[in-house]
């Protein structure tokens, strides 16, 4: 170990390599608390001649390395498993100046969300990706997990936001792609390849993102019902909307939750509501409440809200991930189901749930124009109990059971419930040209059945 750290330390300088036991114990855990692995040593490289060099030594002593970001991740996709050296994006931090008027900009792979975001609003544009996490997680990240987030409905995932990439591959090479004009078809499309890879295929170092123009005009309503059909019959509805925006669904228990978290009040005391948001460049108040009332929701509907209270129905619902802890790491499911066969898939998750752990407490919210859900349970210590069965339900549901979290290393070992063996296996044909020692990332994604065939 220590002429590793050493060779280590002549690439990046010796205060940008750690060993320390306490620091990579921190480092070795999941965000959720439920997960955590072994780590020897985390490097912070300063660019992608640093990231390749370090890659390079790693990959000749044998050494495994798992990257990290800013470990928001849900599903162990940054928990190293083998002894690893973490190799950490937190110093590629470069922001490049904003095109407004080619509507892009460049930042490092451990720029922030929220870093991103604030850039490109005072450049008067927007990105269209966000999440809770936005102070936290890193752009990096989110292209490797290809995130959604609260607007997909409107911009689509991560993968629709890359116009290029910088990438450090498994060999130590760097590739530069990056579209600069809008008709292009030279050859593969490899971002696209990288986007969603979750680190197996190259550590992302720099990313080319498109940005958007702000809308003039942003309204903002919340409606309850009683019964989770209706709610979904009006997600249905207000996602043809002219200028649709975000369509949320938000359990009444976790509304009540963050409310109280909060020390504010928004409204509650129905079993579900619905939160959208519409913005264009006119104001569409008027078609948004009525569409709501054609929905007949079982409480007059919050339309127009005023900008603070739309800054607490905001607020409220970025705290669900942060109140689903309150009662201990939670176990989490990340499905995406038909909108036809989401209300039944809640109602048998929740008897699942009731019946399998008694003291357990179900929460869902989630992005259910795209027939996303988070299903939190909380109090329930023992995954064994529940995980796999509700992960079949999910497939039985004809759902996904990874719908914007990745597969990470947590749900490597239940790919095969959302993909066929050949689609797996041509995917670990990829992995295998890229990486034929399966040294980056070697918990992630791939099934022990490839992985440890013996």
């Amino acid at each position: 170990m220590d002429s590793l750290r050493a060779a280590l330390a002549d690439v990046v300088g010796e205060r940008f390599v750690t060993v320390d036991a306490d620091v990579l114990a921190a480092r070795a855990i999941d965000h959720t608390g439920r997960y955590s692995g072994r780590a020897s040593a985390l490097v912070r490289p300063a660019d992608a001649a640093e990231v390749s060099a370090v890659l390079g030594i790693c990959r000749r002593a044998g050494v495994k390395v798992t990257v990290q970001g800013g470990r928001t991740g849900l599903e162990a996709g940054t928990v190293p498993e083998h002894d690893d050296v973490l190799l950490s994006t937190e110093r590629l931090t470069a922001v490049g100046a904003v095109d407004r008027e080619n509507l892009r900009v460049t930042v490092g792979a451990g720029v922030t969300l929220s870093t991103l975001r604030n850039a490109a609003a005072d450049a008067g544009l927007l990105f269209g990706v966000d999440i809770a996490s936005r102070d936290s997680a890193t752009i990096g990240g989110m292209v490797s997990t290809n995130a959604g987030g609260l607007h997909t409905v409107r911009y689509g995932h991560m993968s629709a936001q890359v116009l290029g990439l910088e990438v450090v591959l498994p060999d130590g090479a760097i590739v530069r792609r990056s579209m600069r004009v809008g008709a292009e078809n030279c050859g593969y499309d490899l971002p696209a390849l990288w986007v969603g890879s979750e680190g197996t295929l190259g550590v992302v170092t720099t990313v080319d993102l498109t940005l958007r123009p702000v809308p003039e005009f942003r309204v903002t309503a919340l409606a309850g019902f009683a019964q989770l059909p209706g709610l979904i019959d009006a997600a249905r509805v207000v996602r043809r909307l002219e200028g649709v925006d975000a369509v949320e669904m938000l359990d009444g228990r976790g509304l009540e939750l963050a409310s109280s978290r909060l020390s504010f009040a928004v409204p509650t005391g129905l079993p579900w509501y619905l939160l959208v948001e519409l913005a264009g460049h006119r104001d569409l108040t008027a078609e948004l409440a009525e569409a709501l009332a054609q929905c007949a929701p079982d409480e007059e509907p919050a339309v127009g809200i005023d900008p603070a209270g739309r800054a607490r129905v905001w607020a409220a619902r970025d705290a669900f991930a942060e109140v689903v802890g309150l009662f201990g790491p939670p176990l989490k499911f990340d499905a995406a189901l038909p909108l036809d066969t989401l209300a039944a898939f809640v109602a048998d998750a929740v008897a699942l749930v009731t019946s399998r752990a008694p003291d357990a407490i179900p929460v869902l919210f989630g992005h259910v124009a795209d027939g996303n859900v988070h299903l939190n349970v909380l109090r329930c210590p023992d995954e064994s109990v529940l995980y796999r069965t509700v992960t079949e339900l999910i497939r039985d549901h004809g759902g996904n059971i990874a719908s914007e979290h990745g597969v990470g290393a947590h749900k490597r070992n239940y790919l095969d419930l959302a993909l066929s063996r050949e689609d797996i296996t041509a995917m670990w044909t990829i992995k295998r040209a890229f990486d034929p020692a399966d040294y980056l990332n070697p918990a992630v994604m791939f099934p022990d059945w490839l992985r440890r065939p013996h």
